[in-house]
């Protein structure tokens, strides 16, 4: 149903065919106005009870979008830094005694193998050293030390156990 654009009443199906036949004689006549832009002046349909703003830092776009040109800004900026020390080796390379390069890049590789085993020892170190107990007594203690020296000798075995008693009180 149309509307008149003044008075937002409906029009008569008489008006409606004069509205017609005026707006297309004007889109054929070559005196008539040419838009250059269009409005639309329908409200829009509430969804919640507060209209969106716009908030004027960023163009509007979505989180992931937002996150991904910021990774882009940040790679594009990271890669000066990066690319010139790379030139810089590159050329220092060309410059460099073979040997020299091979001892250079051998290095840090031997370097960081010999942390490894230290620190691989050290581990199985920590991990074989008996665990401390702490034992607390009251009243009397009695430490017995008692050694067990075994022999076994012949075709035949024959076994002698040497029994030494320490009794320290």
């Amino acid at each position: 149903m149309n509307h008149h654009p003044d008075t937002r009443l409906p029009l008569t199906e008489a008006q409606q065919a004069a509205e017609a036949a005026r707006l297309i004689a004007e889109g054929y006549s070559d005196t008539a106005p040419v838009a250059t832009y269009y409005r639309d002046v329908t409200p829009v349909p509430a969804i919640g009870s507060t209209p969106p703003v716009y908030s004027g830092t960023r163009a509007p776009m979505s989180q992931r979008a937002a996150d991904i040109s910021g990774i882009m800004l940040s790679a594009g900026v990271a890669s000066v830094p990066i690319s010139g020390g790379l030139s810089l080796v590159l050329w220092t390379v060309g410059h460099v005694n073979p040997i020299t390069l091979g001892v250079i890049c051998v290095a840090p590789l031997a370097a960081l193998s010999a942390i490894s085993r230290v620190l691989k020892g050290a581990k199985e170190v920590a991990e074989a050293a008996p665990p401390v107990i702490h034992q607390h007594y009251q009243g009397t203690v009695i430490q017995d030390h008692t050694e067990v020296t075994s022999h076994t000798r012949g075709l035949i075995a024959r076994t002698h156990n040497q029994i030494e008693r320490g009794d320290h009180r």
